[in-house]
């Protein structure tokens, strides 16, 4: 089955969607005219390529663009950087974070962490609660203007994309203390799960403020396998991130929990514990396939993937990489519950013939227009 003309026929579609209607479609597992398509973290050279100029938001031309025009130029060339960019890959979503807090007169000085003598580790991160719970991390409004003006350049270009934002603060990637004190010392565990709930809702206060659409929960637990037992999920992290969910949904928005790795031990407690929508970060490298997923779980949450970054993207053939994306696409036909991205980042590794493969592997199974730069 290929080409929207048979596509269009077999679903019974008529008219083509707008990329809200899409998006919507694909959330209430209706079927869309065609599967929505979006890039979850788009970033340089590819990006560059695709904008024909340097990429706003990479970090390098962000210092040196705040240095040079100063912070709300700055934030406006990124927010047409990413509306343009998503515009000429024909994105139905744009996914965007809050601009890096870095003062005009300090750029590019790095924080010196203290040094912390303390080999315990539970007090270590009872420390960190304390200064989390007395001093709040400042959340200034000119990180969140980013967004704004996104809503700005679309209204602007007369486009719609929906927006999605990150509350990714119960990830425990890397957080060696952490793990050990939710077996050392649960109270001191739960407290900073429960602290990181706040932030979330503090984040999402600014959200809801610029009218985002579908916002990201959790953070990543896993690798090769999750870093902790489900038990141990299921009592610190499921109740907290099922909160953020619930605030997300309170307020008419689609909550999408994030995490790579290999998550079958916890899969239904990671989509249905945590209440989400949708599931993004599908990891293919890591055993999570989308035609497994979709057969159990298509007409109950939203897969958002899975192209697989690490390994296909960054170092198969363009053929490879075509015959990837088909098979997703079609993974994901039925009923709506799908929306293609690569699996996590598209980062320096992944070359853009590679990228472009992908982009219009898509674009000839919907009869749409080849993307040449």
């Amino acid at each position: 089955m290929k080409g929207s003309h048979n596509l269009t026929r077999l679903l019974g579609m008529t008219t083509a969607m707008t990329s809200r209607e899409r998006v919507t479609a694909a959330f209430n597992h209706e079927t869309p005219d065609r599967t929505p398509v979006f890039e979850y973290v788009l970033l340089s050279p590819v990006a560059d390529a695709v904008l024909g100029r340097p990429f706003a938001a990479c970090e390098e031309t962000w210092l040196a663009l705040v240095a040079e025009v100063g912070w709300d130029e700055a934030v406006r060339r990124e927010a047409v950087d990413r509306v343009e960019m998503a515009q000429r890959l024909g994105h139905d979503m744009i996914y965007c974070v809050p601009s890096p807090e870095v003062a005009d007169q300090q750029l590019g000085a790095m924080p010196i962490p203290s040094e912390d003598l303390d080999d315990d580790p539970v007090e270590r991160v009872r420390t960190r609660n304390d200064e989390r719970r007395e001093t709040p991390p400042a959340l200034p409004d000119r990180r969140y203007l980013v967004f704004a003006k996104i809503r700005e350049e679309m209204a602007r270009r007369g486009v719609d994309l929906l927006l999605m934002v990150p509350t990714y603060d119960h990830g425990i990637w890397t957080d060696v203390d952490l793990m050990q004190t939710m077996l050392l010392d649960p109270d001191v565990a739960a407290e900073h799960f429960a602290l990181a709930t706040e932030s979330s809702f503090r984040h999402l206060d600014k959200y809801l403020e610029i009218g985002c659409d579908v916002v990201g929960v959790g953070g990543d637990f896993a690798g090769n396998r999750p870093l902790i037992s489900r038990d141990v999920y299921c009592e610190f992290i499921v109740p907290e991130v099922a909160h953020v969910s619930q605030r997300a949904h309170t307020e008419g928005k689609w909550a999408v929990n994030a995490s790579d790795g290999h998550l079958w031990p916890v899969i239904e407690d990671f989509l249905f514990g945590c209440e989400a929508d949708g599931y993004i970060e599908i990891d293919l490298h890591a055993g999570m396939d989308l035609a497994r997923l979709k057969s159990l779980y298509g007409d109950r949450t939203t897969l958002l993937g899975n192209i697989d970054c690490g390994t296909t993207l960054s170092f198969a053939s363009p053929e490879e990489v075509a015959a990837q994306t088909i098979a997703c696409i079609e993974a994901g036909l039925g009923n709506g519950g799908h929306i293609l991205t690569a699996s996590n980042a598209i980062t320096a590794s992944v070359p853009l013939v590679n990228y472009l493969a992908m982009v219009n592997a898509y674009r000839d199974y919907f009869n749409l227009e080849r993307l040449c730069l």
